[in-house]
């Protein structure tokens, strides 16, 4: 084996100048192309080149930022506070929708108490709509003078006294004020001790629950005479 040499290791590379010399012509066809172009054309490229790219960021840029503001507004509302603030605020969240809960409840629980009364009152007038001519009987029983048995009159007495319970109420009076909203004047007579037309014979009773006429009282009104 021959002994390493330094020196003619040394000689046998490549001068630098020889490296120098191949770039240089590669790079002259490039700078013989550029020798050629247009400057003040190349110029105004490159300005249109960077603009576009720099409006393209700038776009780029801002929809990153709104989308990163709109994501983080909720997370940096909650990072910047505390556990035990994080805890208040998730008991605050969750006591809003209990009460929210609680008045959808309510409302939906008097609407149905409505809804229930409403039901509760139609079938009451249902009953008392089927029964008025036996009630209409028994006032003519009364006013004529018949005599009625104990038993039966018990029984009336119940009668009244079930009606007296749900809210039913008979009215229609001699000599009371004739009013349109509660009589249904059969007929009208002319009498000269009036000076405003009264209830001279009621005919039908009337009946009312609270404030709702089930059925006007059929009367006779004495009218003032002109």
């Amino acid at each position: 084996m021959s002994e390493f040499n330094k020196d003619d290791y040394l000689n046998d590379l490549p001068d630098s100048a020889d490296f120098a010399s191949a770039d240089g012509q590669a790079a002259q066809p490039e700078q013989s192309n550029a020798d050629n172009a247009d400057p003040a054309q190349q110029l105004e490229d490159d300005m249109v080149r960077d603009a576009a790219v720099e409006q393209s960021d700038d776009k780029s840029d801002a929809s990153e930022k709104a989308d990163k503001a709109e994501g983080d507004a909720d997370a940096d509302a909650d990072d910047s506070l505390t556990p035990l603030g994080k805890a208040k605020k998730e008991a605050a969240d969750y006591l809003e929708a209990l009460q929210r809960e609680r008045a959808e409840f309510i409302n939906y629980r008097n609407r149905m108490k409505k809804e229930m009364d409403r039901a509760r009152q139609q079938g009451i007038i249902d009953v008392l709509t089927a029964m008025l001519p036996a009630l209409d009987d028994v006032d003519r029983i009364r006013e004529h003078g018949g005599e009625m048995s104990d038993s039966f009159n018990a029984v009336v007495a119940k009668i009244d006294k079930a009606f007296e319970k749900f809210g039913v109420e008979k009215f229609g009076l001699k000599g009371e004020e004739f009013d349109p909203t509660k009589h249904d004047a059969i007929l009208h007579k002319p009498d000269s001790n009036v000076d405003k037309p009264m209830v001279d014979t009621v005919v039908e009773a009337g009946y009312r629950i609270n404030d709702r006429v089930i059925r006007p009282a059929r009367v006779v009104v004495a009218s003032p005479q002109e």
